[in-house]
């Protein structure tokens, strides 16, 4: 045998018994350090999608990338519960008791602090930040130096709504408010004299909600009945489309805290899973009109209850409200 092959010959006989020492101690072969991916790790299925998403239990705001891997993160973030990725590519979001705007360099451009809790924030077309405080019952619109240039109470002065009074509440085009009143189980529209104009049930609990531009209004619910679904109503309130558990073999929806509906008329909806439910469904699902699911993302070890997300990879001007989220 010459010396080449006999080198060759030990090489081969080192694979084999690398290979047996594996299959002995039950360990497995995995890539080399930066080579692995986030469909070999589990992270997500189907075609990803660059997003931004809030982890509410976590207290971080994300940035990730199509592939699944976080490439941006701030870790100061509060109770998030809202987040908007504004056309400066500044981050605006909600902190539990504040609202903060940040840049990429994590530099803080635009805060709002108050003692009632908050679970919503919106920047408005004329640079004003619409902000909903939860306890208090107020929505509040604030200008960039933090003045109050509008208030609307929906509760008598001195009340306190509670914890579960608000959760997520937009501004709409119109200049109305939709509001998802939680506990109530009702989103309802307010006109700037505070006068209810539109009311909708939202069984397990309203958490976000935001109107379509087909008139028609999109809430996810949550799980105070067990059931937690979005559903789509029209002006009447007549669900004409929804998604339960029930239309996603495999998925549990355990309390749906947010989506973002699609130009290609798909929904991504945020799955949150507190109340002891921590790794047990996907963080996002996106789902087609006909309930075909199409994307799924669950990294567990990074992230534990995402409560709201919008997908970066998607044309749309939040501020002119083109991201319907």
């Amino acid at each position: 045998m010459t010396k080449n092959m006999e080198a060759q010959s030990n090489r081969h006989r080192g694979w084999f018994f690398a290979v047996l020492l594996l299959l002995i101690t039950g360990m497995t072969l995995t890539p080399a350090h930066g080579q692995s991916d986030a469909k070999a790790e589990g992270i997500q299925s189907g075609t990803g999608h660059r997003f931004a998403a809030t982890d509410y239990s976590g207290q971080k705001v994300f940035i990730v990338d199509a592939t699944g891997k976080v490439e941006w993160e701030y870790e100061k973030a509060g109770s998030c519960n809202d987040l908007w990725v504004l056309p400066n590519n500044n981050l605006l979001f909600n902190t539990g008791n504040g609202v903060l705007e940040i840049t990429p360099d994590k530099e803080v451009v635009f805060e709002y602090k108050s003692k009632s809790e908050i679970y919503a924030c919106q920047r408005l077309a004329n640079g004003n930040t619409f902000i909903g405080e939860c306890s208090s019952g107020k929505l509040l619109e604030v200008t960039p130096d933090g003045k109050i240039a509008f208030e609307l109470r929906l509760l008598p002065k001195g009340k306190d709504g509670g914890h579960l009074y608000m959760r997520n509440a937009r501004k709409l085009d119109n200049g109305n408010y939709l509001v998802t009143h939680y506990q109530q189980q009702l989103v309802k529209e307010y006109a700037p004299d505070g006068k209810v104009v539109q009311k909708f049930k939202a069984p397990g609990g309203p958490h976000s909600a935001a109107r379509l531009p087909n008139g028609n209004t999109l809430i996810a619910c949550a799980d105070m009945q067990n059931n937690a679904m979005l559903i789509e109503v029209n002006p009447n309130g007549e669900t004409v489309w929804s998604v339960t558990s029930d239309d996603l073999p495999g998925i549990t929806l355990w309390f749906l805290t947010g989506f973002h509906r699609l130009p290609n008329g798909n929904t991504v909806l945020s799955n949150w899973l507190g109340h002891g439910h921590f790794g047990e469904a996907p963080h996002i699902i996106e789902v087609t009109p006909n309930k075909e699911v199409v994307w799924t993302f669950q990294d567990h070890k990074t992230m534990k209850t995402i409560s709201s997300v919008q997908m970066l990879d998607v044309p749309g001007d939040p501020i002119l409200g083109e991201v319907i989220h």
